[in-house]
């Protein structure tokens, strides 16, 4: 198990104080706060080793190409990729699926062609499938999950057909918690010769990740949810998979060649990420992956499963709170609304004034708010520095909440 007390001291952040009280940061899920060594790693490499990637031959290019470099290989340590050349670097999960349906799905489908989806997805693996809709009449078939919020594999491999040419699932919803069990879609959709997408955003910190054991064909990832900075992040492309892969953008980097009349492209994966990248962002995300490692996911994953069993336990008890989703297995990601007149932001407000943050909305789950027959929710999303207190001090917040709107 986690030593919580060191982890927290590890993250300046929790030491101070909102509105006159201790912070509560139960908005991971939206993005995680960042440990001191990535801090740290940020600051030394604006101000002592910065300089353009890849272009250079002196010392601080050189140290700066390193560094970043080095993320690929940790990204495809941390995702369990046989080869960092699995990896293509980006800004993050929503690029990572751009760069899917533009670099792969486009060229390859045609109207009545069918790409299978979940409702719990969030808008990232929802929107640039509307673009195939929209631009070549790709049909999107959706999959609901069951009262409880569990959604088994069979029910999504039920949705198959002859005209299915992609997967596209989380494999943790963002709202619910809903953990899917992605190995089960991808090896029965492997026999049927249907690629996988995985949105890995929510799973990827708080679950150990294998994607060569889970089998997809696709996994992608945003470091500001992993305690990392915004702007960084990567997926994991199968090698046969990238092999049929057009490039996405165009620019500088992508490219080994550039004449009048034609252009040679760069080797993948270096052919999909255009122009200069996000240097210092990809550094700070090694930094953060390489201290989730050195934690240990699996502990990481037991502190978390210890600590929503406990919130479970105690939203429980609050016979007017109304919690979305108990799928088995759950992660610690509580979505709820409160019986009665208040609305999800006024929850919110008040719980702030108590120092405790949450998020409310529709946590760009549009379908998901839908189906479920709500116009938003509060969400409380734990992480690996949250500890009972924190779901303690929740619960009491709460309890005002409806003292104030009974």
């Amino acid at each position: 198990m986690l030593d919580i007390d060191t982890v927290r001291r590890d993250f300046p952040i929790l030491s101070r104080q909102v509105n006159g009280k201790p912070l509560v940061y139960l908005d991971s899920g939206a993005s995680a706060q960042k440990p001191r060594i990535v801090l740290d790693t940020i600051q030394r490499a604006y101000a002592e080793e910065y300089s353009n990637v890849h272009r250079g031959l002196h010392t601080l290019s050189t140290i700066s190409t390193e560094k970043y470099e080095s993320t690929r290989g940790t990204i495809a340590r941390f995702l369990g990729a046989a080869s960092e050349d699995n990896i293509v670097m980006n800004t993050g999960t929503t690029e990572g699926i751009n760069l899917v349906a533009y670099g792969w799905a486009m060229p390859r489908m045609q109207a009545g062609d069918e790409i299978v989806l979940s409702v719990m997805e969030h808008h990232a693996n929802i929107v640039p499938w509307h673009f195939l809709r929209e631009r070549q009449g790709v049909k999107l078939v959706w999959v609901e999950p069951d009262p409880d919020g569990s959604l088994l594999g069979d029910k999504v491999l039920e949705a198959v057909t002859d005209r299915t040419r992609l997967i596209a699932i989380t494999h943790m919803s963002n709202v619910l918690g809903t953990v899917v069990d992605v190995a089960a879609i991808s090896r029965a959709a492997r026999e049927r010769e249907v690629p996988v997408l995985v949105d890995g955003s929510q799973a990827a910190v708080h679950l150990p990740v294998n994607v060569e054991e889970i089998g997809c064909d696709f996994y992608a990832i945003t470091g500001h949810k992993l305690y990392g900075p915004s702007g960084s992040g990567g997926i994991y492309i199968r090698p046969e998979r990238m092999a049929e892969m057009r490039p996405f953008m165009g620019g500088g980097d992508m490219i080994r060649e550039v004449h009048r009349d034609r252009v040679e492209y760069n080797d993948a994966p270096m052919r999909f990420e255009a122009g200069t990248p996000g240097i210092v962002q990809q550094i700070g995300l090694g930094a953060a992956l390489d201290y989730m490692m050195g934690l240990g996911m699996e502990a990481i994953a037991a502190h978390e499963r210890d600590l929503t069993a406990y919130a479970t336990e105690r939203l429980s008890g609050l016979n007017w709170l109304n919690v979305q989703g108990n799928a088995p297995g759950k992660g610690g990601i509580f979505s709820f609304t409160i019986e009665g007149q208040a609305h999800a932001h006024d929850i919110s407000t008040v719980l702030d004034k108590k120092g405790i943050a949450v998020r409310a909305g529709q946590h760009c789950a549009g379908p998901l708010m839908d189906h479920l027959g709500l116009s938003a929710t509060c969400r409380a999303s734990f992480a690996l520095y949250n500890n009972r207190a924190d779901v303690d001090a929740l619960v009491d917040g709460l309890e005002l909440c409806h003292d104030l709107f009974s």
